[in-house]
């Protein structure tokens, strides 16, 4: 794909990469406005900093066998180098050659990927590029100064906008400074200018025609959104668009400005689950959404945690173990937004990347065959989240009920439990001490295999890889609900 792309016509790519985009749009109708079917498969999961080649593998043993839909990748483009994790969120230049893989490697991990059922999103860094004073050489050998890219951007290319010292935005409830300064010392593209939005768009076409189905837009909060209208409007039809607003109370710029251009990310999910699973007020998980001033659901991507909020605490995070499972749970439970999980590495500093050979390349990917909310990581081990059990079985879940309504709801002290239709069940306990009762699943009578001990692959032929949960003749149940822990059973997980 690689060579041939440097002589081909710019029309011929761009059918191209319609084409790409036209089924891009079919896989990924399930999280478009509208009903979402049962079975389809529609969450995701950031594979945080995986190289090309490992998430190749991980699509083909894991990843499309246990229903997932798409895959968000780090952002692959050429950046600073450092052995920091945002070294590569500082873009020097857009060729596809980064710590994470080559192009080649790159393009056959989206075939891959997509041969497994998995369509890959790409994370894009378009609000700037790198946040160094000095001049210095690219991972792929591109030189660069700080507002100097040659071949690509100039001095003239960037905001500089004169009211704060640096030109760095030191506070949020002024638009102006949000969008026209620096994001800590980052320079930052004048997104308005035709000949930035052209590199822009080339750039997005590139990885369109190497596959991707859609893109995460890094920091769309520090873009105007009508900036951002512009370069997706020159995207095929139908190309997938997450943009990362992060919502904060009293502030001019709220996600809702952007729901025009594709999804966005509501950051207020994460905050408000890590505060029900901390203080034991489940009950009202079946209550989160758009009456929470959250976003409408068709519009919203909802996460426990990213590759941000799990170094600075505003969520929930693997180091939190078992509440972090039930996070995981209430989130794919509940039915609201299109649910993105996250899958990354064991740290303590919070700068530190993944482990690196001494070329500066990230060592492969690899899962223990045990992981899960009560391992313990080290730093640098791959904490591999979408394997854990509860988590991988709770996908099977979500595409099981599709969007069957919540009924059935039941709260008892730390512990709550809910229906979806007549499709799934689940119940979960966020408490200290154990709680058993009887509930009405609303499920036809028989054994059903629990998704969060069997995981992704709760039936066997001879019964339940795990635990088997009896429904009777009139749909009900008795549990014994153990503290911190979670029971899922659905009818496609029959014994």
């Amino acid at each position: 794909m690689e060579h041939s792309r440097r002589w081909m016509p710019r029309v011929l790519r761009r059918v191209m990469a319609i084409a790409l985009a036209t089924v891009a749009a079919i896989a990924l109708a399930a999280c478009s406005p509208g009903p979402r079917p049962a079975n389809a498969r529609d969450v995701g999961v950031q594979m945080f900093q995986w190289p090309w080649s490992s998430l190749a593998a991980e699509c083909t043993s894991f990843l499309g066998p246990a229903g997932y839909g798409w895959v968000l990748t780090s952002p692959p483009n050429e950046h600073i180098t450092g052995t920091a994790w945002w070294t590569s969120y500082q873009p020097v230049s857009y060729a596809v050659d980064s710590r994470l893989g080559t192009r080649d490697e790159f393009a056959a991990m989206v075939g891959t990927c997509h041969e497994a059922g998995v369509k890959v999103i790409a994370d894009a860094v378009i609000n700037h590029m790198s946040g160094q004073d000095e001049p210095g050489t690219g991972f792929a050998g591109s030189r660069y100064t700080h507002y100097d890219y040659p071949d690509l951007y100039t001095g003239d290319d960037f905001h500089h906008c004169g009211i704060t010292p640096g030109d760095d935005i030191s506070v949020y409830d002024d638009a102006f400074e949000v969008q026209n300064c620096e994001l800590v010392n980052l320079a930052d593209l004048a997104t308005e200018k035709p000949h930035v939005q052209d590199a822009i768009v080339a750039y997005l076409d590139d990885l369109l025609a190497l596959g991707v189905d859609g893109f995460r837009i890094d920091a769309a909060k520090h873009i105007p959104a009508d900036d951002i209208a512009a370069i997706v409007d020159r995207l095929p039809e139908g190309t997938f668009v997450e943009q990362e607003v992060i919502r904060g109370a009293g502030e001019p710029i709220q996600p809702e400005d952007y729901t025009a251009n594709g999804r966005v990310l509501e950051f207020g999910w994460g905050r408000d689950v890590k505060g029900m699973i901390e203080s034991a007020t489940v009950g009202q998980a079946t209550g989160l959404g758009e009456d929470w001033g959250y976003l409408p659901a068709h519009d919203a991507v909802v996460f426990v945690d990213n590759h941000d909020t799990e170094r600075n605490g505003e969520t929930l995070s693997y180091a939190d173990g078992a509440e972090y499972l039930l996070a995981n749970v209430l989130t794919l439970g509940v039915g609201y937004g299109t649910v993105q999980l996250h899958s990354g590495y064991a740290f303590t500093d919070r700068d530190a990347g993944p482990a690196q050979d001494a070329a500066g390349n990230v060592l492969p990917a690899t899962c223990a065959d045990d992981v899960g909310s009560e391992t313990a990581f080290a730093d640098g081990d791959w904490v591999c989240q979408h394997r854990w059990p509860g988590i991988a079985g709770m996908v099977s879940f979500h595409n099981a009920v599709g969007d069957a309504p919540v009924t059935r709801e039941w709260s008892e002290g730390d512990a709550a439990a809910w229906a979806r239709g007549d499709l799934g069940f689940v119940a979960l306990n966020a408490g200290a001490e154990p709680i058993t009762t009887t509930l009405d699943t609303g499920l036809p009578a028989g054994d059903y295999c629990d998704v969060i001990t069997g995981g992704a692959h709760a039936t066997t032929t001879s019964g339940c890889s795990a635990e088997t949960v009896t429904v009777d003749a009139e749909g009900r149940t008795t549990l014994v609900l153990h503290p911190m822990s979670a029971v899922a059973i659905h009818v496609g997980a029959r014994a």
